[in-house]
């Protein structure tokens, strides 16, 4: 028997195989999360996981051989998929801890590649309706733009979510592509909220809903969930190729006359959008607060903290409002 730190464990039990700890989580994973995740963490365990570890006994693993799996894993994958891939892993090895199994988990404390994110995409009011105009959905792009959400709550809304007389959508559903198909959730932070929409939408609402019922999907038939499209030869995509395509032609152009070169439209995705609104809303003067609600972030902190860039302004408008104070209070 081996003993740490007052924990006895069997050698019987270390010799529990990776596989199968792995199916039976699995297992209980499915229920626990939305498809989506178990998707991922699935293709984690079945591509990665699965084959370098299944066949061992979860006594025998080493930290420095898990270190060494992951410095290599992470030489060939991005930071997100290795951080993926760890984490199944390192939570198969929680559970064979908690069951006595083992007394420590070799694939804690590890040194893990560090996740870098770009800088977002944000487009401005001209961009948004160039991209709108170029595209087989005119009137979808400019919702995704000015409200905010997540490509499956667009989707996912009914035209019973859709309050004409406050202008309030209620975000209840997630429809999100799974392998190939539509599955409908609730929203990502499982909680349903309000979202408020400006009232040049009001027609392009009103449009979508006619003629459909209360139960039947706001944006295209009504029955089908609107979709992307191919990533680079799809709807979406296409369109910013040839809003992108334009804008360089009228750059170029403009360099020839020795002109000043007008902003080109970076390559964005349906999810730059989001960031578009959050950008849109918080230059006409919305606080953080309610940039959050809009979002649907968990807290005000997560909104400040993944747009940080945008609230620059507020820093300086912050430090002239207490300078004017301090006058004010000083000349009193």
């Amino acid at each position: 028997m081996s003993k740490l730190q007052g924990a006895y464990i069997a050698p019987s039990d270390g010799l529990s195989l990776v596989s199968i700890l792995g199916a039976d989580w699995l297992a209980a994973h499915r229920t626990a999360v939305k498809p989506s995740t178990f998707h991922s963490d699935e293709s984690a365990w079945r591509i990665h996981v699965k084959p370098k570890w299944g066949a061992r006994a979860v006594g025998s693993i080493r930290h420095t051989e898990v270190q060494t799996w992951i410095s290599k894993l992470a030489a060939e994958r991005s930071p997100t998929t290795v951080s993926r891939v760890h984490g199944v892993l390192a939570v198969i090895l929680d559970g064979a801890v908690k069951d006595k199994r083992i007394t420590v988990n070799p694939a804690r404390e590890l040194k893990l590649p560090r996740r870098t994110s770009g800088r977002r995409a944000y487009l401005s009011h001209q961009q948004v309706e160039r991209l709108a105009v170029e595209s087989k959905y005119p009137d979808f792009v400019r919702f995704l733009a000015y409200t905010g959400l997540r490509w499956g709550e667009a989707t996912g809304l009914r035209v019973r979510h859709v309050d004409p007389a406050t202008r309030r959508l209620r975000i209840e559903e997630n429809a999100v592509s799974v392998n190939g198909y539509v599955v409908v959730g609730t929203p990502k932070t499982h909680e349903r909220r309000s979202v408020v929409y400006p009232a040049f939408l009001d027609s392009a609402i009103a449009l979508a809903s006619q003629g459909k019922s209360a139960d039947a999907l706001l944006w295209g038939d009504g029955v089908i969930h609107l979709t992307q499209g191919h990533a680079h030869k799809g709807w979406f995509m296409g369109a910013v190729m040839r809003v992108c395509a334009a804008e360089q032609k009228a750059a170029a152009e403009a360099t020839r006359l020795k002109r000043e070169e007008p902003p080109i439209m970076p390559r964005v995705t349906p999810h730059d959008l989001r960031h578009t609104a959050a950008s849109l809303a918080i230059s006409a003067g919305a606080n953080v607060k309610a940039v959050q609600r809009m979002l649907g972030h968990a807290s005000a902190a997560m909104t400040l903290d993944r747009y940080a860039d945008l609230f620059e302004d507020d820093l300086d408008g912050v430090a002239e409002a207490l300078d004017a104070a301090r006058r004010e209070r000083l000349q009193q």
